[in-house]
């Protein structure tokens, strides 16, 4: 089963980004490190649920406008438009190899998978790939698939997580019918305009930007 893994805010100062929403929220933010290959960097906010927020922000404009990756061709856009959003959330699985043949066999259009790596603050490198199902970045998103290397399954510490947990996301991308079998899900009858995730859900709306509830 998916689960929500992190949802991404184009910052245009990450660091001072974060720091607002921190004293917003009444959460806390550390520096994530630095993804060379793409000129961007990164701060993050662990919660209970094993999901984050990271705010992403440009190191280097000319590396960053210059990537094949479509997090980076996005967050180009949305910076370029002025933009320091929410714009795109990650599905954590363990099974990236299951899906790309789902994407091949079904005919979907799929961009990856793209390895990436980052440098934490403490010298210790961090690994993972991510999968994207394409999307026009003007018209809508897709939100893409992670999966980490290491056996925990992602980059958070219990010891660093806020008490606060991700339980909803507000998405318009596409409708539940679409969604459910893009990503291969059973669809609970149940829950009309709505998807269980492991950790968290998804609220399929008509429109509105993409959004999220804290609690």
């Amino acid at each position: 089963m998916l689960a929500l893994d992190h949802i991404v805010i184009a910052g245009k100062n990450a660091a001072e980004d974060s720091i607002t929403f921190d004293d917003r929220m009444a959460i806390k933010a550390i520096k994530g490190g630095e993804h060379e290959n793409w000129g961007t960097y990164n701060y993050l906010a662990y919660f209970s649920n094993e999901s984050y927020i990271e705010w992403l922000g440009i190191k280097d404009y000319d590396t960053a406008s210059k990537s094949d990756n479509p997090l980076i061709q996005h967050l180009v856009y949305m910076l370029d438009q002025n933009l320091s959003v929410p714009f795109q959330f990650a599905l954590r699985t363990n099974q990236m190899d299951d899906y790309i043949q789902h994407f091949k066999m079904n005919d979907i259009p799929f961009d990856g998978p793209f390895p990436g790596e980052r440098e934490r603050p403490d010298g210790t490198m961090l690994s993972w790939r991510m999968l994207f199902p394409k999307y026009d970045i003007e018209e809508g998103m897709l939100p893409f698939l992670i999966e980490w290397a290491n056996p925990s399954g992602g980059p958070s510490a219990q010891s660093l997580a806020n008490p606060q947990a991700i339980m909803k996301i507000n998405y318009s991308g596409v409708d539940k019918s679409t969604f459910t079998k893009i990503y291969q899900l059973k669809n609970k009858k149940s829950l009309s305009n709505q998807f269980i995730l492991r950790n968290s859900r998804i609220s399929f709306k008509d429109d509105g930007d993409l959004s999220f509830e804290l609690v």
